[in-house]
């Protein structure tokens, strides 16, 4: 059993006083929900932080509630959902089960069920990217030499490559791009809203846009009458394992005339875990407006395993995981279009 390294623990009592405290401590400090990422990779060496800003007890980041929102065309919903809200909640939820299949099936599947009960949204939004060579022991690490991600300079899976290729393992991630939501954040510099497709970057060191001292508050996820979505996950056991591949699909459809076939109005798919950003997939952004729904799941997975080519950032064989591209993307936009 690995040790915790010795740090200030503090729990702010309101989300001002959070953000204030952060701002103050710079980064000597982390923040810390459910602790599930970030107590794992303290023991590891992977990050040494003085101080743990605690966030798990802040009501202003509670909540799952639909909103009534005003607009030209007449009032909209969204769903919002609150960065502190546990996994478990979110999964169990059936305002999100209804409204955002994709994202509650995503939580559902995040890690084991201890991980789901402390687990919170905003802490798997902001999850750490991994690697094969960098989630290690220190011991481990250190015989290699490190890796450009932590100590080293050298990236062990693209030789001579300048940049980190850790991997996304947040299941949330592609839920929430393909469900087109946006992320809440608070900071020192104020509120700002971040569509969820421009959060992340492709650095597997810095993958997402936070800037120091900032706080994951909510998302906001819009509701569209005839949109249908769903979440689809590989990995080694059905419980525990992080994600070898995980994919999320969104279908907006129109209701066919009688006697017409139901068609496509929009259609998005994310796979992750591939590298440090979930990949929007081409081929579903250019299907045009009106195609029928019956032969997109096999046009798309075929355009899928075209486009990704996983890795070997995660510990098992590429090969495989490429041809479970496939099948993940068919599996999940056939269920998106109600045709499974």
């Amino acid at each position: 059993m690995l040790p915790l390294p010795i740090f200030k623990y503090h729990r702010p009592r309101t989300l001002d006083e959070a953000i204030t405290l952060l701002a103050q401590l710079g980064d000597k400090a982390r923040i810390i929900a459910g602790g599930t990422d970030l107590l794992p990779n303290m023991k590891h060496g992977l990050v040494e932080p003085e101080c743990v800003v605690s966030v798990s007890r802040l009501e202003e980041l509670r909540g799952i509630h639909l909103e009534r929102v005003p607009g030209g065309e007449g009032d909209r919903e969204r769903l919002l959902v609150g960065a502190g809200m546990r996994l478990a909640e979110i999964a169990e939820s059936l305002v999100v089960q209804r409204a955002a299949p994709a994202l509650a099936e995503a939580a559902a599947q995040v890690g084991g069920p201890h991980h789901r009960a402390m687990g919170t949204l905003g802490g798997n939004i902001c999850l750490d990217t991994r690697c094969r060579y960098y989630n290690q022991t220190y011991f481990w690490r250190k015989s290699l030499g490190f890796c450009l991600k932590k100590d080293g300079t050298e990236c062990h899976v693209v030789r001579g490559g300048q940049k980190c290729v850790a991997a996304a393992s947040n299941d949330s991630a592609p839920a929430l791009i393909a469900l087109g939501a946006e992320i809440e954040l608070l900071g020192p510099r104020g509120e700002r809203r971040v569509p969820a497709a421009d959060f992340y970057t492709a650095d597997g060191i810095y993958n997402t846009v936070l800037i120091p001292g900032e706080v994951v508050v909510r998302v906001a996820i819009p509701i569209t009458a005839g949109r249908r979505s769903a979440f689809e996950k590989l990995r080694r056991r059905g419980a525990i394992d992080f994600p070898l591949l995980s994919v999320a699909a969104r279908v907006d459809l129109n209701d066919g005339d009688e006697g017409q076939p139901t068609s496509v109005r929009a259609i998005e798919v994310v796979v992750s875990a591939l590298g440090a950003r979930p990949r929007r997939l081409r081929a579903a952004l250019a299907v045009p407006v009106g195609s029928p729904v019956d032969g997109l799941p096999s046009a798309l997975a075929e355009a899928a395993f075209k486009e990704c080519k996983p890795l070997t950032n995660l510990d098992d064989d590429v090969i495989w995981r490429r041809q479970m591209v496939r099948i993940l993307v068919r599996k999940a936009v056939a269920r998106a279009a109600c045709l499974a």
